[in-house]
């Protein structure tokens, strides 16, 4: 099948299927200007986080024009799975939506009916803001016809009951990536990530994870706080990889710059994982 307007200007799913790994980074401070300059970093996709971040449905509003002006897909995570929060962000032009904390097999397929169009779901149709977030702007009667295989839809394993369904998720047509949140994903397998340290047991946990969604042919994220984080979930062959989150890079970065005014020992990054 012929590649679509909409996925080649779908910066992520290009680089899916160029069979290249995907780096990223986090935004949770609000404002567009704070979107503009993660995007000029280099990244191929920004995460608006919706579920932990500072961040309303007016900050998802004006975060995603700015990201995907700049040639970078904007990712909506959301605080939740209704079926009303999924349209809004798509509506606003988001190139894929994360949904975290998912449970089970009917929790994907009930994402994957809200995140499509009818006859692949039920996905409501009507937003003029949507195409604008695609270079070239599609009409309205193109994105309808290409949306379904353009937008990207993304679920959290991050729970006891999603690990044990993990292959039975993965196989769930519609559902394109298994991102991995280690933190919570640790704390409801009772192997919490404390000062830095992974258990074994949630080191196994991921690789599980990353197995399924190899066997099922579809692609694996993770969360990491640090670039050498990442390099290492680089080298273990993960596809889609954060690097950096703004509000700790942002305090990072400041500590660093005003101990060496001072003449003080830099503060380290301190210890995630």
């Amino acid at each position: 099948m012929a590649t679509t307007a909409m996925q080649k200007a779908n910066r992520l799913w290009s680089v899916f299927q160029e069979g290249r790994q995907a780096m990223g980074m986090w935004q949770m401070i609000p404002g567009a200007n704070v979107s503009r300059a993660l995007a000029r970093t280099g990244v191929d996709w920004i995460m608006v986080d919706c579920e932990h971040g500072n961040m309303d449905d007016r900050a998802m509003h004006d975060a995603v024009p700015a990201i995907a002006a700049a040639g970078v897909s904007p990712i909506v995570r959301l605080p939740d799975m209704q079926s009303w929060m999924v349209k809004r962000a798509l509506d606003s032009g988001a190139h894929g939506i994360l949904v975290p904390l998912l449970r089970n097999v009917e929790e994907a397929k009930e994402l994957v009916q809200s995140a499509k169009f009818p006859p692949l779901g039920k996905r409501g149709f009507g937003s003029p803001l949507a195409m604008e977030r695609f270079n070239p702007i599609p009409s309205m009667t193109e994105y309808l016809q290409q949306a379904n295989g353009s937008l990207l839809t993304m679920v959290q394993i991050e729970t006891k009951e999603a690990l044990d369904a993990v292959d039975a998720i993965a196989a769930v047509d519609g559902i394109d990536v298994l991102f991995i949140g280690p933190f919570d994903l640790g704390n409801n397998i009772g192997h919490p990530i404390i000062t830095g340290s992974m258990d074994p047991e949630l080191k196994e946990a991921i690789a599980r994870i990353l197995e399924a969604t190899r066997k099922a042919g579809k692609k694996c994220g993770i969360y990491c706080s640090t670039g050498e984080q990442a390099k290492v979930c680089a080298d273990q062959g993960f596809d889609m990889i954060n690097v950096a989150t703004d509000f700790t890079s942002l305090t990072a970065i400041a500590s660093h710059e005003l101990s060496v005014a001072k003449n003080q020992t830099v503060p380290g990054r301190g210890l995630s994982y």
